[in-house]
């Protein structure tokens, strides 16, 4: 793929520049046509979309549909039902000393943004923030990852064909382009990949003083209690583990569960599995492969430690690597020092759940958290316990909820998006107050008569 370079990269910052001082997208009724552009754009590009992901992740046209196409379009459309609404001034209560004065919240866009996505979820986590861009009233410049080339040349033409470069454009490349973005000042920059690359980004982003939102990640923990339905957190647990082969920034990365129940628990993820791919995976449709041999083979190193139980094939050739199960797991154990983002299910055991719960607090603080058991206990462990998000009795699911706010916390984020909080996410919240004229109170100006009765009222 050819390389965006520099001097275009300048142009079409200058071009957005331009595009957004001109205040068009300061117009909810610009904003609205956008965001129904875009929603018949995702539609027309469906086809194509599915094609590319089939050919860079081997994503079958069903779990494109679930988990990148339907999440967009979700977006769009909640967007478009509370945009209005959203971008209306917000009165707001006024203390009795302002009298006569009244205050308010004005919602104004930040201006140009910079979307950095990587190349897990290639079209959801580069779309999805751009709905809130343009329902804020940004421009916004695209960077998909390069990882996933034929992704990126699709979106690239979809965005082309559908917006005003001044507006929204796309800018390819690799490391490279990113530092030729990051030497510029944006007004905002939303950022998804890794806790590494994300200081490189804020790094960056403080030079200009740019406001960040980043999505990071981190080694999200599953808790499987004694009093776990195991059937059904088996499905579940397996579902959220091989989902585009386990390259899920909300995957459950490892597993501890009660050492009473782990023995049938295995065998349960294990039936779950095949049930879902068949005896032999690497034939399904619906199993996609690896990125590349690079991640390939670091995951594959992270499977030397450990006793295999369920899976273990690697074939180097096809980007593939069975879902896989390491039992007697210890925790200095190179599979429990980096995220996984594969499809490899590390287990510990613990006996009581103190154990579990000093064991989370010692690491940094994931993106998401799963806890099977009961409600009771589920909502003491999330009381002495932090993560971005999380479920109880499920994984990832929370991530479809467009009501929930997504986002990490510590090490694996900061700042949040999806539904309203995308909205919120590029704008900047410009507080007003308005005072009359017609009425003049003498207490704050000096020598400050009435002292006295000004310090009862305050």
């Amino acid at each position: 793929m050819e390389e965006t370079s520099p001097i275009h990269i300048t142009g079409l910052l200058e071009q957005q520049r331009g595009f957004f001082a001109s205040g068009i997208t300061q117009e909810t009724a610009f904003r609205k046509e956008a965001l129904k552009k875009f929603l018949l754009a995702i539609k027309a590009f469906e086809k194509p979309l599915s094609e590319a992901l089939w050919t860079d992740l081997h994503k079958s046209p069903e779990e494109t549909y679930l988990t990148e196409i339907s999440i967009v379009q979700q977006e769009v459309r909640h967007h478009l039902a509370h945009l209005q609404r959203w971008a209306k001034p917000d009165q707001v209560s006024t203390p009795i000393q302002l009298f006569p004065s009244s205050g308010r919240l004005l919602y104004e866009p930040l201006g140009v943004a910079l979307i950095i996505a990587p190349w897990n979820y290639p079209f959801q986590l580069l779309m999805n923030p751009l709905v809130g861009a343009i329902s804020a009233g940004c421009c916004a410049m695209l960077k998909p990852s390069p990882y996933t080339p034929s992704v990126a040349k699709v979106m690239e033409e979809m965005i082309a064909r559908t917006f005003d470069p001044g507006h929204i454009s796309v800018v390819q490349g690799g490391r490279n382009v990113n530092g030729a973005l990051l030497k510029h000042r944006f007004d905002a920059i939303f950022f998804t990949g890794s806790p590494s690359l994300g200081k490189v980004v804020m790094h960056a982003a403080a030079e200009h003083l740019t406001p960040v939102t980043l999505e990071l990640g981190g080694k999200s923990p599953c808790i499987v209690d004694a009093g776990a339905n195991l059937t059904v957190a088996a499905k579940r647990i397996a579902w959220g583990k091989t989902i585009n082969a386990g390259q899920t920034c909300i995957a459950p990365d490892y597993l501890m569960v009660h050492q009473s129940v782990k023995e049938e628990l295995l065998q349960k993820i294990g039936k779950a599995i095949t049930a879902m791919y068949g005896a032999d995976i690497r034939q399904s449709r619906h199993y996609p492969r690896i990125v590349n041999r690079e991640a390939l083979e670091r995951i594959r190193k992270l499977m030397l430690h450990g006793r295999i139980v369920y899976g273990g094939e690697v074939i180097p050739e096809e980007k593939f690597i069975a879902p896989t199960i390491i039992d007697e797991v210890q925790p200095g154990f190179p599979v429990m020092r980096e995220e996984i983002f594969g499809p490899v299910l590390p287990v510990m055991t613990y006996s009581g759940i103190r154990e579990a719960i000093d064991y989370l607090n010692q690491q940094e603080k994931p993106l998401a958290f799963y806890y099977f058991g009961k409600q009771a206990a589920a909502l003491d462990i999330l009381a002495k316990t932090s993560s971005g998000g999380g479920c109880i009795n499920d994984t990832i699911m929370h991530i479809v909820n467009d009501k929930l706010p997504f986002g990490g916390v510590g090490n694996s984020g900061m700042g949040k998006y999806h539904g309203y909080e995308s909205f919120l996410a590029f704008s900047n919240r410009r507080a007003i107050v308005t005072t009359p004229t017609c009425i003049d109170l003498p207490f704050r100006y000096p020598p400050f008569r009435y002292f006295r009765l000004l310090k009862k009222i305050l």
